[in-house]
């Protein structure tokens, strides 16, 4: 009996192994925190992580880093053409408040 040996199952996982599997599968923690004091909310919070890889994430749907100024150069680019176009829009367009003055000018002419 004193040379009998106990069998251990040990099954060992490193830290590289846990992350490639949270980042394929991703996962989400969600909480939301409320402050009452005598029955009126002062503070509510909602708290929102989601950790999961660039594949994972754009399968899902989420690609907020493509269009987020700070992290995209070619953002930069796009703001100063949108900032462009919409000067020579407000160049070629009247302004709608200038428009209806424009339009009760004509029509009290035309009433004279």
């Amino acid at each position: 009996m004193a040379d009998q040996q106990l069998a251990h199952s040990v099954q060992t996982t490193n830290l590289a192994d846990i992350l490639e599997r949270v980042l394929d599968k991703g996962i989400v923690i969600a909480g939301d925190i409320r402050i009452y004091l005598v029955g009126v909310e002062l503070l509510d919070i909602k708290l929102r992580l989601m950790v999961a890889s660039i594949d994972k994430a754009m399968e899902m749907g989420i690609n907020w880093w493509q269009s987020d100024p700070y992290l995209n150069a070619r953002s930069h680019e796009l703001e100063e053409e949108n900032r462009t176009l919409k000067a020579r829009l407000e160049r070629l367009e009247p302004a709608p408040a200038s428009a209806a003055v424009s339009m009760a000018d004509t029509e009290a002419a035309a009433a004279i």
